[in-house]
């Protein structure tokens, strides 16, 4: 069973958050056929403290835009793994140092990658991206 599309939506809706803050190495994953509890992962990673913060900051403000608040937040006293829990999608937020380390991807490696591409998936005013409704429009 894959991912709900509101699941879908609002992941590129964090990812998006997370490259406006010029986060790295952004992986999206559909964990649905692995886990009861969530249907997506993203990862992301920045070199240091601040700017995990801020792209911790960005993905809550969109994602607040779209409508949802994290159910929990793990992390962001120490600003080096932050997990934000939005129920259907999980978000971590990792300093480069701890996503060597933990290689999340490498664990969930059997789950399909959701596409994402930075350059072409901007989003509209309603944090929808134009590529996105376009293609429901079909």
């Amino acid at each position: 069973m894959a991912a709900t599309e509101d699941a879908r939506r609002l992941a590129l809706v964090a990812a998006r958050a997370a490259s406006e803050k010029k986060a790295n190495d952004l992986v999206l994953l559909d964990v649905s056929d692995r886990l009861v509890i969530t249907d997506c992962f993203l990862i992301a990673s920045a070199p240091n403290e601040r700017q995990v913060e801020a792209i911790v900051d960005e993905i809550e403000e969109k994602m607040r835009a779209a409508g949802t608040k994290p159910v929990r937040r793990e992390g962001t006293r120490e600003g080096r793994w932050v997990l934000l829990d939005y129920v259907d999608v999980v978000v971590h937020v990792q300093h480069e140092d701890e996503r060597a380390f933990y290689e999340l991807e490498r664990l969930w490696k059997d789950c399909p990658r959701i596409g994402f591409d930075e350059e072409a998936d901007t989003p509209g005013e309603d944090g929808v991206a134009d590529s996105d409704e376009q293609g429901s429009q079909a």
